[in-house]
C-alpha cells in the first residue's frame, strides 16, 4: 500500500497565530509531521510526503505546489490502489490507530476529524477523488457512493484529533505520548482548566523561562 502524506511546509497552522510566532508553526508542524511519519513506519509501512515545497526529511518526497485537492488526486490518478493518506497533523496518531486504519477491506475506509472533515483514508477504487473542503467526511462518503465503492469508517479519537486551534492543543498535552507533546511542553504551553467548559491551553510568559525551547518574538 502507498502512504502519503501532505504536508504545507510554508505558512502552516495560522489559526494558532495567538499563540505561536509564524516560525515557531513552522517547526511545530514539522514535529507533528515527523511524529507521523514514525508511527507509520512502525505500522511496517513507507510513507512519503506530498509537499508544497521543498523539505528535508528522511523519507521520499513529492513537491507539488498545486493546492490540496489537486495535489492528492495526481496522487490518486498516478498510482494503482490502494492507497493512503494520512494528514500531517496527527500528533496523537499511534501504530495501533493507524493500523485500524488500514485493516478494513473496503473500497474506501475513512478515519473523520471531529469538525466533520477527513483526517485520514484508504482507497482500493480507482475511481475515487477527493474533496477536503467544507465537510469532507460527508463529501467522501457521497464520492464513494458515486463511483460505486463500499465505505467504512474509523471512529477513532486518535485520529480525529487534528491540530488547527488553541483547544486542539490540550489534547495533545492531555493525551500525546510522542515529540509534539514535548515540544509543547518545552515551549511553555500548559494546561489550562480554569474555565468552566472545555479544558485550553495558556503559555507561560518566555521571559519567565529557562531552556532551550522555543522562544515567542
Amino acid at each position: 500500500m502507498r502512504v502519503v502524506v501532505p504536508f504545507a511546509a510554508e505558512q502552516p497552522k495560522t489559526r494558532l497565530a495567538d499563540v505561536f510566532a509564524p516560525a515557531e508553526r513552522r517547526e511545530l508542524a514539522r514535529v507533528m509531521l515527523d511524529d507521523v511519519l514514525r508511527a507509520l513506519r512502525e505500522t511496517g509501512h513507507a510513507p512519503e510526503v506530498l509537499a508544497t515545497t521543498g523539505i528535508d526529511v528522511d523519507v521520499p518526497t513529492i513537491v507539488d505546489e498545486r493546492p490540496l485537492n489537486a495535489a492528492v488526486d495526481a496522487v490518486l490518478e498516478g498510482q494503482e490502489p490502494p492507497v493512503a493518506v494520512v494528514m500531517a497533523d496527527l500528533p496523537l496518531a499511534t501504530p495501533d490507530a493507524l493500523a485500524r486504519l488500514f485493516a478494513p477491506e473496503a473500497d474506501v475506509v475513512l478515519a473523520p476529524s471531529r469538525g466533520g472533515g477527513t483526517n485520514a483514508f484508504v482507497t482500493r477504487h480507482p475511481d475515487f477523488r477527493v474533496d477536503y473542503h467544507g465537510a469532507s467526511y460527508r463529501d467522501h462518503r457521497e464520492r464513494a457512493r458515486e463511483v460505486g465503492a463500499s465505505v467504512a469508517t474509523v471512529d477513532s479519537h486518535r485520529l480525529a484529533t487534528d491540530v488547527d486551534e488553541r483547544a486542539d492543543l490540550a489534547e495533545v498535552l492531555l493525551h500525546g505520548t510522542g515529540a509534539t507533546r514535548r515540544w509543547l511542553e518545552e515551549s511553555g504551553v500548559r494546561l489550562d482548566t480554569s474555565g468552566d467548559g472545555r479544558a485550553t491551553v495558556r503559555r507561560d510568559d518566555p521571559a519567565a523561562r529557562r531552556g532551550d525551547g522555543p522562544k515567542t518574538r
